[in-house]
């Protein structure tokens, strides 16, 4: 063997050798993301201890706080929200398995949207906490994971959609894959709002106090199979009962798109507002006061309630001994019943709402707008009746003669 033949030996053995270091890393590697597959996210942390979700990206932020056993939303002046939602989050989140586990480096972190916070295509930040402020747990939420679809999109794209996310957990440097698209893990505040709200039953009447006092009426019903009827009706004006019925039905289930908090009356409208007040058959008043328009579609809007529900229910003159007990228990459940929406609803009268202009927009017609129209043999007749007032022969009164006379004063034949 010469020494040419030699060196072209060593380079071979040297490339081999580098081959073989390539692929025992790559099976390292896939070997140690593999072992991660199928195991918890997050870890082990206590769900009960969680007292505080916070979720941020840039310089949005929502925070979800557990105070005096009631979760609230801090950024929409401690509203109650919907503990429903955090229970699904907190137990989704703690439940969630690893798929598949990336090797990611740092350079390469804002191609999946997971740079640290402050960094262009920055993650959002999720960290769970218990009540003293400790960090439980703590999660990198970035780009949805998409999965091709087999079919081709009509729209020309690849047809794929999201089925998971790639997320980073805690301090770990590794990338990993959930199947979850985690569309809840978002700062917005307004998602974690309790959507309860009021529900007008059984209106008995109906009072509309506009800016423009010609725009202002109120209807009223003895009962609620009654016709409406308009309060202080002048001769020409006969109420549309259905008009006056689909007043009746627009708070029926009302609903709000997100609650104001640090704005005066002056920039929400509310300095002068229309107010509503409807009175029901079961004894609840509620006084709305609607003022401007706010994003989306909405106007800002209060909600007052009160009511006068009897305590104590009048036997009837007839009522016989053994349906005491169970009419009595019936007055008690419905009144436990009415006690019960009374706090609810109550408890609204602390905020300013974005509720949907369609809803109380029904409820701010004019007055004009609910007087039955006028049918076209209603209008000829008014006009036949008009122009026999005018006519000198049709107006005249019995016995007396009201025919035209000639040039000379004297009457015609």
């Amino acid at each position: 063997m010469n020494r040419n033949q030699f060196i072209t030996l060593l380079v071979v053995a040297a490339v081999i050798g580098g081959i073989g270091l390539f692929l025992y890393k790559r099976n390292a590697d896939s070997y140690q993301g593999a072992s991660k597959a199928g195991q918890p996210l997050l870890g082990e942390f206590n769900i009960n201890d969680v007292a505080h979700i916070a979720i941020r990206k840039d310089d949005r932020e929502a925070n979800i706080l557990k105070q005096d056993n009631v979760w609230t939303v801090r950024e929409r002046g401690q509203y109650p929200a919907n503990f429903e939602q955090i229970s699904e989050f907190v137990r989704k989140l703690d439940d969630l398995k690893v798929v598949q586990t990336l090797q990611v480096g740092p350079s390469q972190l804002g191609r999946l949207e997971l740079a640290a916070p402050g960094q262009a295509n920055s993650a959002t930040v999720v960290e769970f906490k218990d009540a003293a402020g400790k960090i439980l747990a703590s999660l990198r939420v970035g780009a949805k994971h998409m999965k091709k679809s087999d079919r081709p999109s009509p729209f020309g794209d690849d047809g794929g959609f999201p089925n998971g996310r790639y997320v980073m957990a805690g301090n770990e440097g590794a990338v990993s894959v959930v199947l979850d698209p985690l569309s809840q893990a978002d700062p917005k505040p307004e998602q974690w709002l309790n959507r309860d709200f009021f529900k007008v039953e059984k209106p008995k009447s109906i009072a509309v106090k506009a800016p423009e006092a010609t725009n202002s009426f109120k209807i009223f019903r003895e009962n609620e199979t009654a016709e409406w009827q308009l309060v202080d009706a002048t001769p020409e004006e006969k109420l549309d009962n259905g008009k006056a019925s689909g007043l009746a039905s627009a708070l029926s289930y009302p609903s709000f798109n997100d609650v104001v908090v640090g704005k005066s009356a002056e920039e929400t409208g509310l300095d002068k507002p229309t107010t509503v007040t409807i009175e029901t058959l079961e004894g609840f008043t509620y006084t709305l006061q609607v003022g401007g328009k706010g994003p989306d579609e909405t106007l800002h809007t209060t909600v007052a309630v009160t009511a006068d529900v009897p305590k104590e229910r009048k036997p009837g003159a007839d009522e016989k001994p053994e349906d005491k007990e169970k009419l009595d228990k019936e007055f008690k459940e419905k009144n436990d019943k009415l006690a019960e929406k009374l706090q609810k609803e109550q408890a609204l009268s602390k905020w300013t709402y974005l509720v949907p202009r369609w809803t109380p927009e029904s409820l701010l017609k004019s007055r004009s707008e609910l007087m039955a129209e006028k049918k076209e043999d209603d209008t000829a007749a008014a006009d036949e009746e008009k122009d026999d007032e005018n006519d000198p022969v049709l107006s005249a009164e019995p016995g007396e003669s009201k025919a035209p006379a000639n040039g000379d004063g004297a009457e015609l034949p």
